[in-house]
């Protein structure tokens, strides 16, 4: 990312001690998680990385479980509901591409704040739509903040060393991920039916976005007062030190965009990660009309798939550190291969099939394939382009919610939803196939290719480091 990781030793930095083990070759990175521990840098940005996020999605999505009460209200089209689905994921595709690099720049802290708040204005405002071409519009805007993932993956990337950096990606990026799932059981089966009992159903979610609205503005200020940007303090203190240099975004995006494998796992990521987008739009509109249900029923089953991020895009992070100690980058590549064939089949069974107690079943074995696939992938992204972390997380993350605009697409165009299941199914297994097409420099890939000298040295002080130093104060003290 910058010269911070590079292990050189630096007389600034603003904890002399850590409450967790560091490795001060690759700028004091934690080499342990431990998930009881709030203490500052290290776990302080974890939890304030993952809990950002899921606050963004608790925006991002709070309107999607009651889009059937908005259709009815503004008596518009399913088409008309695709669109604002469309739009509310089409936002934030840039803004990756350019908080990526800005990353790199100023660091994840200031950036996740500021986006989160921007965020929650136009949320507190959906229920001035009156029309398709407003909710549209609004949704555009507050899907600005799922955006929030780059700094999420930036700051806890920036925290952690890389033997645990797959572990500590997947699980801010799963718990985040875990208030897609929150949001429909919050929304729909919680406050909208709390809110109904003293006003109408229109006015009900008219006005409960407030609610997310006030907590992400709430969260997004206070996370930039409490937090770090990395292990050895703020990315402005360290410049003014001396121990940074100045980092131009519009290099790092190069750096970052110029990378073959960059665009592989954007695919990649456009296959799990914008399969999830996907049915956090559409699960509860599609459970209501296929085996009606009510608005509350649907967005309760609807929420059990964001809640397998309670663990399985953690698990997919932990499986890729645990085969990366075994194989190197080849154990990496294998199983988000494997993750995402997994992925594809389960999809097309759920389409077939008809029964909904056996329907909820396969959602929850696909969810917990897609979201083990996204922790797979970003166990990968730090090892692409180190100086280009920042620039080459965005791009990938942008991948997500491109594939989200293109499955939407099918959902909206496509006169049954289970051609659109179809076409999904078979992207992602094509994708899983591109894995073979991955190859990083100084690792092997899954068809050849040798380690470098300085990749089996790590592996050796890794190993060195867990056995010799369990305690963080000592690896601190001797930085």
């Amino acid at each position: 990312m910058t010269e911070i990781d590079q292990g050189k030793d630096y007389e600034f930095k603003k904890y002399k001690t850590y409450s967790v083990a560091v490795d001060p070759n690759q700028g004091d990175k934690a080499t342990e998680i431990k998930l009881c521990n709030f203490q500052r840098p290290h776990m302080r940005a974890f939890h304030c990385s993952w809990w950002c996020f899921f606050v963004a999605f608790f925006i991002w999505f709070a309107i999607a479980p009651l889009l059937s009460e908005v259709k009815e209200t503004l008596q518009i089209s399913k088409q008309d509901i695709w669109t604002s689905n469309i739009c509310s994921v089409a936002g934030t595709i840039v803004m990756r591409f350019v908080l990526g690099p800005m990353c790199d720049k100023f660091g994840a802290r200031i950036l996740m704040g500021s986006v989160l708040m921007a965020a929650s204005i136009p949320c507190a405002l959906i229920g001035l739509v009156n029309s398709a071409t407003t909710l549209a519009a609004t949704r555009f805007f507050i899907g600005l903040g799922g955006s929030t993932f780059v700094m999420c993956q930036y700051w806890s990337t920036s925290m952690f060393a890389k033997e645990v950096v797959g572990t500590a990606n997947a699980l801010c990026g799963g718990w985040g991920n875990l208030g897609g799932g929150v949001t429909q059981l919050v929304m729909g089966s919680v406050l909208f039916p709390l809110f109904k009992q003293g006003m109408s159903p229109e006015m009900a979610w008219r006005t409960v976005s407030i609610v997310p609205a006030c907590v992400g503005f709430l969260t997004g200020y206070t996370i930039i007062k409490i937090a770090d940007d990395s292990p050895k303090g703020n990315y402005k203190d360290m410049k003014e030190n001396g121990i940074m240099p100045e980092v131009s975004a519009a290099a790092s995006f190069r750096d970052g965009a110029m990378n073959f494998n960059t665009w592989l796992l954007f695919i990649q990521y456009a296959c799990c990660f914008g399969v999830e987008l996907t049915m956090n739009n559409a699960s509860a509109s599609y459970f209501k009309s296929t085996f009606s249900l009510t608005t509350e029923s649907a967005a309760a089953i609807a929420s059990i798939f964001g809640w397998m991020n309670l663990f399985a895009r953690g698990l997919g992070g932990f499986l890729s550190d645990k085969m990366n100690a075994k194989s190197g980058m080849r154990g990496r590549l294998w199983v988000q291969m494997i993750l995402l064939l997994l992925e594809g089949v389960m999809v097309l069974i759920f389409a077939r099939t008809k029964s909904l107690g056996l329907s909820i079943f396969i959602l929850v074995v696909f969810s917990c394939m897609v979201q083990g696939a996204e922790g797979a992938t970003y166990g990968i992204v730090p090892y692409v382009d180190g100086p280009a972390t920042g620039s080459i997380s965005g791009i990938v993350g942008a991948g997500g919610n491109s594939g989200a605009v293109a499955f939407g697409l099918c959902f909206r165009q496509l006169p049954k939803s289970s051609t659109a299941f179809n076409i999904m199914g078979f992207s992602i297994i094509g994708s899983a196939v591109l894995t073979f097409l991955i190859n990083i420099k100084d690792h092997r890939n899954l068809i050849g290719g040798e380690d470098s000298a300085a990749v089996k040295a790590a592996w050796q002080r890794s190993a060195e480091t867990t056995l010799s130093t369990p305690a963080g104060d000592e690896f601190a003290d001797d930085a």
